[in-house]
């Protein structure tokens, strides 16, 4: 029983521990933009920063123009080799000022489609491999919500929140979620095998 209660305090200590590299991660990358889908090649004449400019002032031409948008600096990701997914690197984009950044994203977000030179381009949050992990795990039962017309939201960093009987619910995470079911026999028939992992 006293391994059994140690073994416990350790997960428990390295679950704390790893959600705070993934707090850390987040917040230092919080004014930053990856930009997928450029092939390298187009930055060799005018470098990144004349690159974002550029695709600035043909998809978002209004933002282009506002003094208050600063970029600090714009970098690709570091090289890493995967023979079975091989993709261009992306671009990370640092704003001096998390605003910004966040009217970037949104302008992006109308806008739907972008592509520049042809090639379809996206816009993301530069988040941690592990939160972008967490997100991932929600996609089954955001999908089933959002069928169902709960208007489920992914909120920072990976939180899932949804509107049910006139009411926003928030959850952290799966067990939450889980947790919450066991007491709405309506949310657990919608969500039924979207959180045991069986198929629906």
């Amino acid at each position: 029983m006293e391994n059994n209660e140690a073994e416990k305090k350790r997960e428990m200590k390295a679950k704390e521990h790893n959600l705070q590299n993934r707090e850390i991660s987040d917040s230092l990358k919080r004014n930053n933009i990856r930009i997928i889908g450029v092939p390298e090649e187009e930055e060799r004449e005018i470098g990144l920063e004349g690159l974002w400019e550029q695709i600035i002032a043909e998809k978002l031409p209004n933002l282009g123009k506002d003094t208050d948008i600063k970029i600090q600096k714009a970098q690709r990701t570091p090289i890493t080799f995967n023979k079975n997914q091989p993709s261009t690197r992306h671009i990370i984009v640092k704003f001096t000022k998390y605003s910004g950044k966040e009217r970037i994203m949104k302008a992006a977000r109308e806008k739907k489609s972008l592509t520049y030179n042809g090639r379809q381009i996206r816009f993301a949050a530069d988040l941690s491999t592990e939160t972008w992990q967490a997100r991932k795990e929600w996609q089954d039962t955001f999908s089933v919500l959002n069928q169902k017309n709960m208007q489920p939201r992914i909120l920072s960093p990976a939180r899932l929140s949804f509107k049910i009987e006139g009411e926003i619910k928030s959850f952290p995470d799966k067990q939450k979620l889980k947790e919450s079911v066991t007491t709405k026999p309506a949310l657990r028939e919608i969500l039924r095998g979207t959180l045991s992992g069986e198929k629906r």
